[in-house]
């Protein structure tokens, strides 16, 4: 195994050149432990490495910490601890896979990063969701790396179920590579293994229970991870991967998969969103009046659009409902600028007092 087998090239060795001036080795952060990381090096080796207080305190957010898929520079048999090494740097990241956190905090969460495909896997039955896997596809799109769908556990529905949930998905975004694939009767699981070459890191996204563990076994030729059973009412499964990792396989290419996701917010900008609905502002672009809110108004191309059947009706409200999130998460990420500032500057003063006296 080589650097370059778990994805490192030019770019990376460029950053890193000033850290192995210091001595410091290139790794690569496979498994998220919360206390520690794990590492795997040049020669295939694994090793447990732990956050150095630098890197920790040098991080702004939670997202700019070291996460599973980013290169690290670490300091071996460092003797603050008792882990294998240290790390002492983390490297920039070519592509960044993430989702506003669950809940009411505006803060970031990284899904996966330095990843070169992201796919993620539905059904045709109940996890399938039109509106969700618009908001995948925005998240995907984002990130910076290709972007694939799989309509996965396909011996479960018929085949025009199957094909009609592939349909939508194409309609939804044509930049997207969608697949029929089943796990359980090893059709089309060649697909993924077409994107995993040597040097190639594939994250696997989804719900849980849609069967990604499923495929994971099955490309891996082993039962690597426990499938759990899905719930009859519910359609959802249990959650089979409880934490992040990455997968380096034998035949060449890395996956990292990830526990099931439930809720996908946006963390994103206008521009993003933009892209993603082009075909809303092509048409947009035609209203009589350019501040038209496309609602009542006289000459308003898209209200014209959804009643001749060009513009579905669903997706004018998603992408209203999205336009809507994405406005709310900017005002909140101004409130928390603005009492992370207050915050700071009491800091200050009362630091300034106490040197005063």
């Amino acid at each position: 195994m080589t650097l370059e087998d778990l994805g490192w090239n030019d770019r990376f060795a460029a950053e890193f050149a000033k850290h192995a001036a210091k001595g410091w080795a290139p790794a690569r952060l496979i498994r998220d432990n919360k206390i520690a990381y794990g590492a795997i090096l040049a020669d295939g080796e694994e090793v447990e490495v732990s956050l150095g207080g630098s890197v920790y305190h040098a991080a702004e957010t939670d997202a700019a910490l070291p996460s599973v898929g980013d290169w690290v520079a670490i300091e071996m048999g460092a003797d603050e601890n008792e882990y294998d090494a240290v790390i002492r740097a983390r490297l920039g990241r070519h592509t960044c896979l993430s989702r506003k956190a669950p809940g009411k905090v505006t803060e970031e969460q990284v899904i996966a990063v330095n990843i070169d495909v992201v796919c993620v896997v539905t059904d045709a039955g109940q996890d399938f969701n039109e509106r969700r896997m618009e908001r995948y596809f925005e998240v995907m799109q984002r990130s910076g790396a290709r972007s694939v769908a799989l309509i996965n556990k396909s011996d479960l529905y018929s085949p025009e179920a199957n094909e009609k949930a592939a349909n939508t998905l194409r309609m939804l975004s044509p930049e997207v590579d969608i697949f029929v694939t089943s796990a359980v009767e090893s059709t089309g699981v060649d697909v993924i293994r077409h994107y995993l070459k040597p040097g190639v890191t594939v994250a696997l996204i989804g719900s849980s229970g849609v069967g990604k563990s499923s495929l994971i076994n099955q490309l891996i030729g082993q039962e690597w991870l426990w499938t759990g059973d899905v719930n009859a009412v519910t359609g959802k499964g249990t959650h089979t991967t409880t934490a992040r990792e990455l997968l380096c396989l034998r035949s060449g290419g890395m996956l990292i998969d990830n526990p099931g996701i439930r809720e996908v917010h946006m963390w994103t900008d206008a521009n993003s969103l933009k892209a993603s609905f082009a075909d809303f502002d092509a048409i947009a672009e035609q209203c009589k009046f350019h501040d038209c809110k496309h609602g009542s108004d006289n000459g308003c191309a898209v209200q014209a659009a959804i009643e001749d059947g060009t513009l579905s009706k669903e997706r004018f409200i998603n992408y209203l409902k999205l336009d809507f999130e994405l406005e709310r998460l900017s005002q909140r990420k101004k409130k928390h600028e603005v009492t992370l500032g207050r915050r700071n500057r009491r800091e200050l003063k009362s630091k300034g007092d106490r040197y005063g006296e």
